[in-house]
């Protein structure tokens, strides 16, 4: 395990894997294609919206065996057709059991195209692999620059940006290209999970996270989603809102004034793909936001500090809890960045114990209660042997409600499951992480090729060299 910033060379490759029975596999990938072909209905129940017409999915197989969903339109259908193709939707996802459950529930489940659907749901199902929790990798983000003009100006935070984040050019293509090697979103909790055993004690167990063969779970996450205000007028989105269609959205104050609501960071972005690509995400999974609380969360200056300065700060804070509950709703696990932005591994106890308190008291009554932390700066609390209580800062964080514990590695997997949390390495998918990637930079370092080719995905409208870190 190491932390963000050391500079030790890695190089990973994903082991091949020989194709000895190529006949199952491709009959596999039929029936797969066949449950991954939904109906308008299925796919506008998704989106939250019924029309005259919908869309449902058609699949194409690529060179590498990988199976694309598009949509396509069709005239909205009916009856025992319509329930079939919400459970379709569903088995894109991977969730064949729910699918399976909709159609035997429904007033449609003796009709023979709703037994034929739930033998096919059945025979997919029987095919799938238990992946292993600690073989899984997970990136982060920062916010997405959206205009590389207004990023990239040449002031004081310009190299910031270019060091830590990425662009919305880079971004699209770094999903569409872990879609294509066969890459699942899942969440932490998915990974492992506290339960309690025969004596009623709390205890992790391993998660099973059933997919084909071949698919590969991942995590994500995006930090500091709190729109700082150092960032207005630097092409970033403002803040995180509720759109129309009940699914959270973004606004961004355009140059004439305005405030214009759409997808500009990633949380609408990912929406936006996975509406497209369902089996991009394991059982509705989404990324993990987390939020600081020094300037409000979300883009709502919702801190005590700004009880002077906004007129708007109860209201602020009841806005920011509808929208933490509308991202909650829709699949997104939220956390904590700790309040102040901290080195959580070397500051004083003193300033860590303030600094988890005022999160709880500034941020988490507004979010809801969590049980992640993604650790600023990657900064562990702990070098990589077993969290014990023993640990004063782990023991705090863990009486504060804390499980679920993310530092910073460039190894493409870091799974620590303890009797009592759960730790994973991060790799940042950022301008320095990749430039320094590039071939031609530097052709002995390889971080990223498991997930994607740097060369491709790199903006090269990005000011270089990227400064070091």
């Amino acid at each position: 395990m190491r932390r963000y910033g050391y500079k030790r060379d890695l190089t990973f490759r994903e082991p091949r894997r020989p194709f000895r029975n190529f006949p199952f596999l491709i009959a596999i990938i039929l029936i797969a294609a066949i449950l991954l072909s939904g109906s308008i209905l299925a796919f506008k129940k998704i989106r939250g919206h019924f029309h005259a017409e919908s869309a449902s999915f058609s699949t194409e197989q690529t060179d590498g065996g990988a199976v694309t969903v598009t949509a396509a339109t069709e005239p909205v259908l009916s009856g025992v057709d319509a329930v079939i193709a919400e459970a379709d939707l569903l088995a894109a996802g991977y969730d064949y059991d729910r699918a399976i459950d909709l159609i035997k529930n429904s007033e449609f489940s003796s009709d023979p195209k709703a037994s034929a659907a739930v033998e096919r749901y059945e025979a997919v199902k029987s095919t799938l692999v238990r992946a292993d929790p600690h073989k899984i990798t997970h990136v982060f983000f920062h916010s997405l620059i959206m205009d590389n003009s207004k990023a990239f100006d040449g002031d004081k935070t310009q190299t910031g940006y270019n060091q830590v984040m990425t662009t919305k050019d880079e971004f699209m293509k770094i999903l569409q290209q872990m879609y294509d090697r066969g890459y699942v979103l899942v969440r932490l909790h998915d990974i492992s999970y506290e339960t309690v055993d025969e004596n009623g004690s709390p205890v992790f167990k391993s998660g099973d996270i059933m997919l084909p063969e071949g698919k590969k779970p991942f995590v994500m996450s995006q930090d500091d989603v709190c729109y700082y205000e150092y960032m207005e007028g630097d092409g970033f989105a403002s803040r995180i809102v509720i759109g129309e269609d009940g699914k959270p959205t973004c606004e961004m104050k355009m140059d004439d004034g305005s405030i214009s609501t759409g997808s500009y960071d990633l949380i609408p972005l990912l929406d936006d793909f996975i509406e497209e690509h369902p089996d991009f995400s394991y059982k509705g999974a989404r990324a993990v936001i987390a939020f600081t609380g020094y300037n409000g969360v979300l883009g709502y200056r919702t801190d005590e500090s700004y009880r002077d300065t906004n007129p708007n700060l109860e209201a602020d804070r009841e806005q920011v809890k509808k929208v933490a509950q509308c991202l909650r709703d829709n699949g997104w696990e939220l956390a904590s960045h700790s309040w102040g932005h901290k080195n959580l591994g070397t500051v004083d106890m003193d300033t860590f114990r303030r600094d988890t308190d005022k999160w709880e008291d500034q941020v988490e009554s507004l979010i809801g209660p969590t049980d992640i932390i993604l650790f600023p700066f990657g900064a562990d609390i702990g070098d990589w042997h077993p969290y014990t209580m023993e640990n004063e800062r782990f023991s705090y964080l863990y009486n504060a409600g804390f499980r679920y514990f993310c530092n910073v590695d460039s190894t493409p997997y870091w799974v620590q499951i303890g009797d009592h949390y759960m730790r994973q390495g991060r790799r940042n998918l950022d301008g320095f992480r990749m430039y320094y990637d590039l071939p031609e930079n530097n052709p002995e370092k390889d971080h990223l090729s498991d997930l994607f080719d740097v060369s491709e995905v790199f903006d090269r409208t990005r000011p270089t060299p990227v400064p070091p870190m």
